[in-house]
């Protein structure tokens, strides 16, 4: 029960239950990436009054986890923004050598970039007589 209430009332987790059913009824998929996201798309070239690309096609992702548009990788960011017309899991992506992992977004977690002078930043040892920052002076 409690899953089903989730479903019907949040839009942070991995689905609506409006796009879950709009994905039942009308979705094909495509494929899914390493994080488990599921890639689906949909034909709209019949109708008229779908007028939201000019390729005639509809694309969308079912997030593994809470929704977090960050967690697309590469490959799969190209398909969705219409910058491909093959997806991912119909041709290999050529990975460069120079190209890190796909990371999503740390902000909000214990991984997240502390600069020098962040009060979250690690707490280091300072002295007053001499701070992290220069007072200007006109």
């Amino acid at each position: 029960m409690k899953n089903f209430l989730l479903l019907l009332f949040t839009w942070w987790g991995k689905t609506t239950f409006g796009t879950w059913l709009h994905t039942k009824r009308f979705g094909i998929f495509v494929g899914q990436d390493t994080f488990g996201n599921k890639y689906y798309k949909q034909n709209v070239s019949k109708n008229k009054s779908y007028t939201g690309n000019r390729k005639g096609e509809r694309r969308w992702v079912v997030y593994a986890n809470p929704a977090e548009a960050s967690a697309i990788p590469a490959g799969w960011h190209g398909w969705m923004h219409y910058r491909t017309d093959v997806a991912p899991s119909e041709q290999a992506i050529q990975h460069w050598s120079w190209e890190r992992e796909h990371q999503p977004n740390m902000t909000g977690t214990g991984k997240a970039y502390r600069p020098k002078g962040s009060l979250l930043a690690a707490k280091t040892e300072k002295s007053d007589s001499a701070p992290d920052y220069e007072a200007w002076t006109p």
